[in-house]
Order: structure tokens, then C-alpha cells, then sequence
């Protein structure tokens, strides 16, 4: 039997100095962080374009069985809000596709100003299916978007469970990919996970029945995430 496909990493590839020493001491940033880690979340992408050749250069600098999750660009979110992005979709994905298979999915992150609207919706994931097959997992955050799930369903669209949770439906992961964003708590960016709930989480991605999982740690900003993701990864080598 197969073991699942578990991808766990960091919001971004920093390695701080308090971890440093458990990573190869060459290559470049990427290449170290990928030699321990499974998974990225590039989150750059959500405010600034990168160019089709630099995500063709990450690609090649990681393991085959390596992926990214990329973010969408903010100007599609958060200030077209989704309606009226054709173009800018149809960029975004060009971009990214340079990443070749190491594409492993597209995070789209709204604004908590941004509530539910089926049509803007339908049309909006409706051009995103037209344009790709690449899995895509969605973080709303107004809790009008708890009623979406037919929508979300009918394009293949999972939703992340996150902490902190922001709306009564984000506690647990929906769809495919199942995936996880831990943004720290009880101080956002910044707190790091304790051993209990990081071994609680380690039984609930491998008991996950889904094609792939994700844990993605967000709560960089005091560079708790890296110790976090490593500790999941060894927790994890136990269970599967």
C-alpha cells in the first residue's frame, strides 16, 4: 500500500539561524530548505509577479518528489475581487506553470471584506477551470462563503482549514487536496505549536483518505515555522 501523499512546509523557504544547523550548508536557500522539507507555499506571488523563467529555475532546483502551492496575486483577490480578472488570471497561470509537475496547487486567499456572491463566483472559478487542472484550495474569510461548498464541489475547488479560524467552517479541511494553514495562535504570525498539538496533527493527516495533504506553517514572523514544520515531518516518519 501506498503511503499518502503528505507535503508539509513553510509560508516562504527562510531558514533561521536557530534551525540552520540541520541543513545543508550549500546550494542556495531553496535547494537546503528543500532537502529537508516536502512542501512551499510561495506567498511572494501574492504580491509581486515573478517572471515564467524564475519559477522554471525553482523547479529545477528541487526534488522530483517536491511541489509548491503558489499564491494568487493579490490584484485578483483583493482588488478586482475576483470579477473582471480574465487577464490577470490568464498571466498568474502562465507564470506558474513554469513550475512544470512541481506545480502541486493554487491558494486562493480572499479578503474578509469579501462576502459570497454565486455569479461573481461561478464565473470566476469557471475561467480558472477553463485555464487549468491544477488543484486549488480555497481560504475565505467571511463567513458567507460557508454556504459555497455546492459551488466549490462542482469546479474541484478544496477549502483549508486554518488557525486562527476565521469562519465556522475553516476548522477542518473540504475537498482535495485536504490542507492545512497554521498561522499561530494565540498570537498570529508569531506563536509556535506545542508538542500535543503537533502530535494531534500528525494522526489527522495521515488518516486523511485524500490523493494529497498539505500543512503549511504561516507563523513566521518569529520563525516558529521552520522548528514547527520539522517537528511535524519527525512526528510524521512515526505514523506512516
Amino acid at each position: 500500500m501506498n503511503k499518502p501523499r503528505i507535503y508539509v512546509g513553510c509560508a516562504g523557504w527562510s531558514i533561521g539561524r536557530d534551525v540552520a544547523d540541520g541543513f545543508s550548508s550549500e546550494g542556495t536557500h531553496l535547494q537546503r530548505y528543500a532537502g529537508r522539507l516536502t512542501g512551499v507555499e510561495i506567498n511572494s506571488s501574492f504580491y509581486r509577479p515573478h517572471r515564467r523563467a524564475t519559477y522554471e529555475r525553482w523547479a529545477q532546483s528541487v526534488p522530483e518528489d517536491f511541489r509548491f502551492s503558489v499564491k494568487m496575486p493579490k490584484v485578483i483577490t483583493h482588488q478586482l475581487r475576483l470579477a473582471g480578472c480574465e487577464t490577470e488570471l490568464e498571466t498568474f497561470l502562465d507564470q506558474c506553470a513554469g513550475l512544470g509537475d512541481r506545480l502541486g496547487c493554487l491558494l486562493v486567499q480572499l479578503p474578509p471584506s469579501l462576502a459570497y456572491d454565486e455569479a461573481v463566483a461561478q464565473r470566476f472559478f469557471m475561467a480558472l477551470r477553463e485555464q487549468c487542472v491544477t488543484p486549488v484550495v480555497l481560504e475565505p474569510r467571511h463567513e458567507s462563503w460557508c454556504s459555497a461548498q455546492p459551488l466549490l464541489i462542482s469546479h474541484q475547488v478544496s477549502q483549508a482549514a486554518v488557525d486562527p479560524s476565521r469562519i465556522s467552517t475553516d476548522r477542518t479541511p473540504a475537498g482535495t487536496p485536504r490542507y492545512w494553514r497554521l498561522h499561530g495562535s494565540p498570537r498570529i504570525y508569531h506563536s509556535p505549536y506545542d508538542l500535543p498539538y503537533l502530535e494531534s496533527l500528525a494522526v489527522q493527516l495521515t488518516t486523511q483518505q485524500a490523493e494529497s495533504t498539505w500543512c503549511i506553517f504561516d507563523n513566521t514572523a518569529s520563525g516558529a515555522a521552520m522548528a514547527n514544520a520539522l517537528t511535524l515531518l519527525s512526528l510524521l516518519d512515526t505514523h506512516l
